[in-house]
Parts: structure tokens; C-alpha cells; sequence
């Protein structure tokens, strides 16, 4: 651990929290519909997409209304996806001459990018064509993210509201949210980044001379254009194998850390526009120092456990710190930074091999999917993950001094509370359950080649951190998981879907049940949700929780790792 390493971590929190509240104000008048710098140029489009969509802008829609719409949508753009995926041999720009992907990559990767996921069972500049990568991957790129966005504007507005049987209409905070904050932001990212020496051609790839004097063949392709939203969606999926481990998708040490701050910036800007719409700032201030105390602690633990020499390389010459399976060019700081930022957001995205890192230090990024990703998280995802987590802090406050809760001036009842545990109980069922099932039948798991490439302990995270990854919607993965046969791919697309969307079904019932009670005023009995006490009793909610879920399976595989480590044992 050097000072160096410490002023990157210092120097990219400063950053993201000096982003929030500027881009939460921004944020907050596009969603309202307000006049912003771009509206003289994009208004017009956006009435002309109403239009031609027969879509009436100012018609709210019920929870349902807007959970129908929501879910229609994005079941159009799997099929679509799935389409393209599979016909991709008969599609154009396919200078490759790539053929179609399987029945189950095709359905994996369809629900991974329409779930936000971007679990990658394949190689991407081996496999699909640019026509897949831009028309397929990067479009759901901008829609699963604005899906995100707009749902958590929805939740907010449901606490914002007094006796509304609306939160918003889904057609329409989608086409804001792509028109006036994803392009604009991503066209000048993109170039950006081509600046730094990212490709974007549509040129297949480029041949180049070896030193030894033989020739390699280097993949080429659209690659800024998909690394800007997939980074600033925290979508994460990568147009090469490798990720952001390679040259050509981060290329510098600029362009690492401005893609570490996208990562963060909208998902730290909604606790922002959470405080403005329900009338006070020092809400979503308190909501962001909660996730920001999270997020220091998982990537201390993290540059710490990395900054060990593994025991059985400590008596090399020059063995300080673990540094297999990182890139030289970042080293051990900035890779442990961007393991928990990109785990803490639901982005997936890596620069390093989390497989090769040391036992404490990947269960950090582990640990950081399975508490839901609330530390910032996905794009929207996070901050209306936090608010029923929030529900939940207040309703374990009420008990202590025999109070109905209340959050935002809203009480909560039992409904709510109802709705609030089946949101967030779904993800833990589905990653314990699914890796129980791989753990209990390897004939299943190893069918087809599949399977984890390592014994013991480490074979078991790299099982559990694939669904935990699935279900989390994140994407990453340990990278020695062997997952493109049906079993896997079938099994993490389930995964996905219920870590998507059986979430936002039942948080969507709460912001209905929440829209249409009265507001009620502050009383000398009211527990105070901006001060030390709330943000105390969230994070311990958080943490005990997550621990008393999860912390038996994380008992089998790191923390067993970590003992079987020193006392050095192998597998």
C-alpha cells in the first residue's frame, strides 16, 4: 500500500462526490420536463418519437400501468436481440463472416443485456459481428440503462407525491433519459476516448509485424462507441475478451480513470435528484454517505488483502503484493479500485482478473454484488435498491419504540413491508439456489467441458460468484468459470431474470401503495432519515443482513480459501 495508491482512491471519491449534485440538478429538470441547453435542439425529436409512437407525454400511468409497459418493452427488445444473434450470419457488416450464435449463448446473452448484465459466456471479438455488437449489444446498452433510471425516478416520485394514483409515464422518462442524458453524454465519450486510442472503425481487424518477425492479426472494431455507454450505464460488457484489461478498450491511465468516474457518476447523481424532488437535499446526501462509507470500506479491505504477497510466492525476490492477473500499466491500487467500483455499481466491467486476486480481496468484489449492489449500483437500480433497504431501516426503527415507520413522510405498512421483503429476498433465493444445484449435481455442471477450473474453495466461489453475478446483475465473473454450455447459460439467464425483474415488479407495487397515501407532517416522534442515526442504522441493516444471508456460503469459499492460504495448503 503506497501513498500513490491512496491519492487514487482519495482523488476519484472527491471526483464522483463533486459530480453528484451538479448532475443531479440536471438530471432532476430533465425528468421534469423543464427546459435545459439541449432543448432547442431536442425538443423537436422528442416530440416528433411521441408522434410517431402515439404517445401522449403528459398521461401518467398507475404502478401497473407503468410495470406493463416496462416489462413489454424490454421482452421486445430480447426477442429482438435474440434475433439478431442468432440471423447474425445473414446480417450485414459481418466482415468476419462469423456464423450464428447457439440457441443458448443467444438466449444467455439476449436476457444478460436486456437485464443490464452483460454476462459475457463468449468471446466477443471472436464471436459476434459489428452488426451484433452496435445494432444488438450496444443499443440494449442505452435502453437497459434508461429502464434503470426511469424506475428509480418512478420510486421517487412515489415518496415525492401526495394522494397520486400515477408515478410517471414509462414511455416518456425512457425517451428523455436516452435523448438529453445518455447520447449527449456519450457522443463527446466516445471521442474522448477515440482520443486516447481507442478504435472505431468498421474495419474487421489490422495485421501487424511480431518482433520474433512473424505476423498477428489484431480485432478491430466500433469499440469507443460501446465502451462510453457501457461504462456510463454500468452495463459492462466488453467488445473484446479481455475487457477493460485491454489496450484498445483502456488504452491510458486518463481514460481508466475517467471510465471508473463514469461508472459512478449517475448512480451518485440520483441520491441528488432523490433530495430535490421530495424537497430536501440532506435525504439523498445521507443516502450517498451511507453507500460512500460502504464503498471506502470494501475497497480498503480490497487494496489491503491485494498489497499481501501471496504466501507461496513470498520467499521470490521482489514478491510485495499480488500482482497475477493485473495489468503492469495500472497496478495493484487501481486494479483493487475498479474491483469495487465496478462491483459496488452493477457494471461488470474489468481491468484485472478477480480470479487471480487473494482470497479477502475477491470477496470484497463478491460480497459488494451479493448485498444488491446498493453502494452506488447500477444505474437507478441502486439508489431505488437503497430506498427499500431504507424501508426496511425505518420499519426495524419503528419496532424499537413501537411506532408506525415512517420514511419521506410517507408511513409504511405492512403491505409495503410485504412487497419490500419479496424484492429483496429474490436475489439471495436465486444465487443460493442455483449455486446449491451446481454444487450438489456435477454431472449437470461439467456437462459439455463446463464448470469451474479450480478445486476446493476457489472452485466453489467461482460458482458462486456466476449467479451471484447473474442474479446481481453485474456481469463479472472470476474468469475461471467454464460457462458456455447450456446448463450455464440457461440456468445464469434465469439468474438475470429474476435478479431484473422479480425486484422490480414488487418495488414498483410499493412506489404504487407509497403514491397514494397522504404525506404526513413531521412530529417530535418522527425518526429523522438525514442525520448520523438513520445512516448508522442503514448501513447496519445492510451489513447484518447481507452477513446473515450469505456468510455461510462465503464460509465454503473465501474465507475457507483464506485459511486453507496460510496454512499453506493448495489445491
Amino acid at each position: 500500500m503506497t501513498w500513490l495508491g491512496w491519492t487514487q482512491i482519495l482523488v476519484f471519491v472527491v471526483v464522483v462526490a463533486a459530480l453528484a449534485r451538479p448532475l443531479g440538478g440536471y438530471l432532476t429538470r430533465v425528468m421534469a420536463g423543464e427546459r435545459t441547453w439541449l432543448s432547442p435542439v431536442l425538443k423537436p425529436v422528442e416530440t416528433a418519437f411521441y408522434g410517431a409512437a402515439g404517445v401522449n407525454p403528459a398521461r401518467e400511468q398507475s404502478w401497473k400501468g407503468y410495470a406493463l409497459s416496462m416489462l413489454a418493452f424490454n421482452a421486445a427488445g430480447f426477442a429482438l436481440l435474440y434475433a439478431i444473434l442468432r440471423l447474425q450470419h445473414v446480417l450485414p457488416l459481418n466482415p468476419q463472416a462469423f456464423g450464428p450464435v447457439s440457441d443458448h449463448l443467444a438466449f444467455n446473452t439476449a436476457m444478460s443485456f436486456v437485464t443490464n448484465t452483460n454476462w459475457q459466456s463468449y468471446g466477443g471479438e471472436t464471436t459476434l459481428s459489428h452488426f451484433s455488437q452496435m445494432a444488438g449489444l450496444t443499443v440494449q446498452n442505452f435502453l437497459s440503462a434508461a429502464t434503470g433510471i426511469a424506475l428509480a425516478v418512478a420510486f421517487i416520485r412515489a415518496f415525492a407525491r401526495s394522494r397520486a394514483d400515477a408515478i410517471g409515464n414509462f414511455w416518456t422518462d425512457l425517451t428523455r433519459i436516452n435523448l438529453y442524458v445518455l447520447l449527449p453524454i456519450c457522443i463527446g465519450y466516445a471521442l474522448f476516448l477515440v482520443s486516447q486510442g481507442m478504435p472505431q472503425t468498421l474495419v474487421a481487424d489490422a495485421a501487424a509485424g511480431t518482433l520474433e518477425g512473424g505476423e498477428q492479426t489484431i480485432a478491430l472494431g466500433p469499440v469507443a462507441s460501446q465502451v462510453a455507454i457501457k461504462m456510463l450505464g454500468t452495463n459492462g460488457g466488453g467488445f473484446f475478451n479481455v475487457n477493460a484489461a485491454h489496450p484498445f478498450e483502456n488504452p491510458t491511465a486518463l481514460a481508466n480513470f475517467v471510465q471508473m468516474v463514469s461508472i459512478f457518476a449517475i448512480g451518485a447523481a440520483l441520491t441528488n435528484v432523490l433530495g430535490r424532488m421530495v424537497g430536501d437535499e440532506r435525504q439523498g446526501r445521507a443516502i450517498l454517505a451511507a453507500m460512500g462509507v460502504l464503498f471506502i470500506a470494501g475497497v480498503t479491505l480490497a487494496y489491503w488483502a491485494e498489497a499481501q504477497a501471496n504466501l507461496a510466492l513470498a520467499g521470490l525476490d521482489g514478491a510485495s503484493g499480488n500482482m497475477e492477473g493485473k495489468e503492469v500499466r495500472f497496478g495493484i491500487a487501481a486494479s483493487a479500485l475498479f474491483a469495487a467500483i465496478t462491483t459496488a455499481a452493477s457494471c461488470g466491467a474489468v481491468n484485472s482478473m478477480h480470479d487471480s486476486f487473494m482470497p479477502l480481496g475477491g470477496l470484497v468484489p463478491l460480497f459488494n454484488i451479493q448485498l444488491g449492489e446498493i453502494i452506488v449500483g447500477g444505474v437507478g437500480a441502486g439508489l431505488y435498491g437503497f430506498l427499500l433497504y431504507a424501508i426496511l431501516a425505518v420499519f426495524v426503527a419503528g419496532l424499537m419504540v413501537g411506532r408506525t415507520p415512517e420514511y419521506l413522510g410517507k408511513k409504511i405498512d405492512a403491505r409495503e413491508m410485504k412487497l419490500t421483503m419479496l424484492a429483496i429476498l429474490c436475489v439471495p433465493a436465486a444465487i443460493l439456489g442455483f449455486t446449491a444445484l451446481a454444487a450438489a449435481v456435477p454431472e449437470w455442471r461439467s456437462a459439455g467441458g463446463g464448470g469451474p477450473n479450480d478445486a476446493g474453495p476457489h472452485g466453489f466461489s467461482e460458482m458462486l460468484y456466476a449467479y451471484s453475478s447473474a442474479a446481481g446483475n453485474n456481469g463479472s465473473a472470476f474468469a475461471g468459470l467454464t460457462a458456455n454450455t447450456p446448463f450455464w447459460n440457461v440456468t445464469l439467464g434465469i439468474a438475470m431474470l429474476i435478479g431484473r425483474f422479480a425486484m422490480i415488479v414488487p418495488m414498483l407495487a410499493v412506489a404504487g401503495a407509497v403514491a397514494a397515501k397522504p404525506k404526513v407532517a413531521a412530529s417530535e416522534g418522527t425518526f429523522p432519515t438525514h442525520g448520523p442515526l438513520f445512516f448508522g442504522l442503514a448501513v447496519g441493516v445492510i451489513l447484518i443482513s447481507g452477513g446473515l444471508t450469505f456468510f455461510p456460503a462465503l464460509a465454503l469459499g473465501p474465507v475457507a480459501e483464506h485459511f486453507s492460504m496460510l496454512r499453506g495448503e493448495l489445491f
